[in-house]
This record gives structure tokens, C-alpha cells and sequence, in this order.
């Protein structure tokens, strides 16, 4: 169960991440969505998992990557976003969220388009 601190910290994470994140697509060449889907955050406020929808899918591994070697400095940004509302800067780990790809999948194999035969 999340306090309400964990909660707001979760809240100014995501939507800190959102922005950068919309700036950077803004910013590039190519059309690649990222989108901050969810953000937990421990008890102790020291680590957050932020969950991640990349699309287009072709993209994934690489923004994934790209993404992991800059950890350190979405880090320095999140702190400087948070400085004065934490004492301690959560570990960031990044996850890439596939809910909505396993929805997809389900409605295709629902309406018999999957490997699944219609009964």
C-alpha cells in the first residue's frame, strides 16, 4: 500500500519524465513516441521503477538502450526537478510496459486472427 508521499514523489516523477520526454520527440528526426505509463516508488523513496510505452515497436531496444546509458543523467535532471521537495534522489530503473501490446494480442487472438483456432 503507497503513503501519499510515495504517491506525490511517483506524480512529480512522471510528469517531470513526460515533458522531457515529449521535448526530446519534439526535438528528433524520427516519430518516436515514449510515454511514461507508471511510476512506483519504494517505501524509502530510494528507488523508482518508471514503465515505459515506445512506440513505434521497432524502436524499443534501442530507445531502451539509449535510455539505460543515460541513466545518470536523467538522474541529475530528476534532482534538480525535485531538490528541494526530497533529501534523496531515487535510484531510477526503467522498464519498457507491454500492457498494451499483451491487449493487443488478446483481441487478435480473440477474434481468431492469432495462433489460436476459432472453437
Amino acid at each position: 500500500m503507497e503513503s501519499n508521499r510515495q504517491r506525490k514523489v511517483a506524480q512529480i516523477i512522471q510528469e517531470d519524465f513526460a515533458e522531457l520526454f515529449r521535448k526530446q520527440a519534439a526535438e528528433s528526426r524520427q516519430s518516436i513516441l515514449v510515454s511514461v505509463s507508471d511510476v512506483k516508488v519504494t517505501a524509502d523513496l530510494g528507488n523508482a521503477k518508471i514503465y515505459l510505452s515506445i512506440f513505434p515497436q521497432e524502436f524499443r531496444s534501442a530507445v531502451m538502450k539509449e535510455i539505460e546509458e543515460n541513466k545518470a543523467q536523467y538522474r541529475n535532471f530528476i534532482g534538480q526537478k525535485m531538490a528541494k521537495q526530497v533529501r534523496v534522489i531515487p535510484n531510477l530503473n526503467f522498464y519498457l510496459d507491454t500492457a498494451l501490446d499483451d491487449v493487443e494480442r488478446l483481441d487478435r487472438e480473440l477474434r481468431g486472427e492469432g495462433d489460436n483456432p476459432i472453437l
